[in-house]
């Protein structure tokens, strides 16, 4: 009965939605399908298996700024391809999704046989298949570089503008305007490189402080070379070094259960280019090379923000770190750029044949003491005082078919962090990954981040695995599961407690313009029960998933997407399902491609939500949460300005059905620039 309910609750809404939109979506799509033609085109949307790691990383609401880091480190890859030929190490590295075993594949079969010729010889490669090979289409050059040819230095390089406005939102409370700004410009000449990226958003004024600037403003001047001296930066730059326990300000290091995942650790300086508006470093730092032995040297001063008080006997403290960015009230514009942190750190790491091992000591030192009130229960075991350090050493290690990696770290007040973990390829068509980790709850890396199911490196035991198969052509079947523990309280949750993710995932791809996708997912978690009086209660929350997506391309210039996704909450019963339509379009006379979406969904409370990757402007992304009963759709058309600009426009609209079964109309426009030079 409950089932029936749901299902005339969801036809009742699909009849009030669609006529809602009738008149502002229909004509789009009726002149897409009389448009269609057998044309050629080009699809640069992310590959589905990335679209499906950036959904679940919004699901984790705890950190909201892994996904756009995300994004953006593919975006990057996107504007300056992998030279795939190169047989370089550290230039197949920059591929962050592959595994270690992967690139060392890459690198054996380029000397066995010469260069690769097309994208879909990789998938003949041991470790690869098709799936991977397409990922990888739109982030690698296959071009050789011809290294007996004199170099000619040459001024390169592009600008992006990027606005955002609300229509329907009218706020006169905030001290700027609704608009959200980006603008990014970047500049190579040789070895050289340099980038400015100025950010302001919603509600923040445009240009403040002294001397007057955006809300945001990076910049950074780089030298890249090849021999003792590998590479210099001066500015904002971000870092890794082995796991990511001690020093991670760049990737996010959650588990996929079913898609590719980053498991061994890389070490990397690299300029800083995201919104991230705290954790990145700001000074200088170096990288140095001597046969077989590596040297990066690390320094910053940074202003970050935070929450400041007052004692009278101990002056000025901070009693805990603002992380969002926003600064459009009086209380968020009082915690910008509060504290200042400088920070030191060196790391070695040597090369033995098929092992290498890394040290990595790092310290932070703060202008104020992070004093913590003590009343709190989950304040126990956190980081309080001036300064804290951490000791790190890693390894990884090829035995043939397996690759073996693991890191120990170790902070001032000796607690730890450990994670251990092998890949494992048994044959061409099977790969198994393990990893166990162990970080003890007090264990604070101001810019560490391990992999594990926490937004942050602590309070977390944990075991992972997964594997994927090829059970016969054109057939892969994926799967993995992750049990955490975590020993000590942590943000919603007032007592010990465990969380679990499952998932199953099988790919039918018989064609590059037809495939089928199909998948489970369990996911179990503990929190507070929300209690009017007493000690909270524990409450279980178990959800289950099951999605369905075909893909098909019956011409080059057209690509239609459709999925459906049903999903149930054990505990209340609650359940949500949403269907979507895709569409990309690419005109024959002019150089204009689109993107269009319809989606419907309805769901019976915030616990069943559903999360829907959209295609949006460069260097950005959308990833809405969809809970309650409505529809989202949305138009975004690219125009290419000759060799040398693009321009990119997008209009969404959410109708959004209330408890009255009236419509609400939430729309959002967006544009974007961009030229090459």
């Amino acid at each position: 009965m409950a089932s029936a309910g749901f299902g005339y609750r969801l036809c009742e809404s699909l009849c009030l939605l669609c006529g809602t939109l009738c008149n502002k979506m229909g004509l789009l799509l009726l002149l897409v399908f009389i448009l269609t033609e057998q044309l050629p085109g080009q699809d640069d949307q992310l590959p589905e298996t990335i679209q499906n790691i950036v959904e679940k990383m919004s699901e984790d609401e705890s950190d909201p700024e892994t996904a756009a880091i995300y994004v953006e480190l593919l975006n990057e890859l996107a504007e300056h391809p992998v030279k795939i030929n190169s047989g370089d190490e550290k230039e197949l590295s920059r591929l962050f999704f592959l595994s270690d075993f992967q690139i060392k594949a890459i690198i054996d079969h380029i000397s066995v046989t010469g260069s690769v010729v097309s994208a879909y010889e990789i998938a003949s490669i041991a470790g690869f298949d098709r799936q991977t090979a397409e990922m990888m289409i739109p982030f690698i050059s296959l071009e050789t570089a011809d290294r007996n040819k004199p170099g000619r230095l040459k001024l390169t390089g592009n600008l992006i503008s990027n606005l955002t406005f609300k229509p329907g939102e009218n706020d006169t409370s905030m001290p700027g305007s609704h608009l959200r700004s980006l603008v990014k410009y970047k500049a190579f000449l040789g070895p050289f490189s340099a980038g400015i990226t100025a950010e302001k958003d919603p509600g923040e004024s445009i240009l403040s402080g002294s001397p007057p600037l955006p809300d945001f403003f990076s910049s950074y001047i780089s030298w890249s070379g090849s021999g003792v001296i590998r590479k210099i930066i001066a500015g904002d730059y971000s870092a890794r070094f082995g796991h990511g326990t001690s020093i991670n300000t760049r990737m996010w290091t959650g588990l996929s259960l079913t898609g590719t995942g980053n498991m061994a650790g890389r070490n990397e300086i690299r300029p800083y280019t995201s919104t991230g508006e705290n954790n990145f470093f700001r000074g200088a730092a170096a990288e140095l090379s001597l046969k077989n032995l590596g040297i990066s040297l690390l320094f910053s001063h940074n202003r970050i923000d935070a929450s400041v008080n007052h004692t009278d006997s101990a002056g000025k403290y901070v009693s805990g770190f603002y992380t969002s960015g926003l600064h459009n009230t009086a209380s968020s514009i009082m915690k910008k750029d509060a504290l200042s942190e400088t920070f030191y750190g060196i790391n070695l790491n040597y090369d033995i044949s098929s092992v290498r091992f890394g040290i990595t000591w790092s310290e932070s030192r703060f202008s104020l003491p992070l004093y913590l009130s003590g009343s709190d229960p989950e304040d126990i075991h956190r980081f309080d005082g001036k300064s804290n350090g951490v000791f790190s050493a890693y390894y990884n290690s090829m035995i043939r078919r397996i690759l073996l990696f693991g890191e120990i770290s170790c902070d001032y007040s000796l607690n730890h962090a450990s994670v251990h973990g092998a890949t494992i390829r048994p044959s061409g068509r099977l790969q198994i990954n393990l990893l166990c980790r162990n970080y003890s709850p007090g264990y604070f890396s101001f810019h560490g981040r391990g992999p594990g199911s926490n937004s942050s490196t602590g309070n977390e035991h944990g075991l992972f695995g997964n594997f994927t198969f090829e059970a016969a052509r054109y057939l892969f079947i994926s799967a993995g599961c992750d049990v955490s523990f975590f020993p000590w309280l942590k943000y919603r949750t007032s007592f010990p407690s465990m969380a679990g993710k499952q998932e199953l995932r099988l790919r039918f791809l018989p064609g590059e313009d037809f495939n089928i996708e199909a998948s489970y997912s369990y996911r179990f978690s503990m929190y507070d029960m929300e209690n009017e009086h007493g000690m909270p209660g524990v409450a279980e929350l178990t959800t289950r998933t099951i999605r369905g997506v075909v893909r098909y391309s019956p011409a080059g210039n057209l690509s239609l997407t459709t999925r459906i996704d049903y999903k149930v909450t054990d505990e209340t019963g609650s359940r949500g399902m949403l269907m979507l339509q895709d569409i990309r379009y690419s005109f024959r006379q002019i150089p204009v491609t689109l993107w269009m979406r319809h989606c419907i969904f309805s769901t019976d409370d915030w616990d069943s939500r559903i999360y829907a990757y959209e295609n949006d402007l460069l260097y950005s992304f959308s990833i809405p949460a969809f809970s309650g009963k409505g529809i989202r759709s949305y138009l975004m058309a690219e125009w290419e300005i000759g060799e040398k600009a693009e321009v990119r426009v997008k209009y969404g609209l959410t109708t959004v059905i209330d408890v009255r079964e009236h419509p609400a109309e939430r729309d959002e426009l967006k544009f974007q620039f961009r030229l090459w030079f």
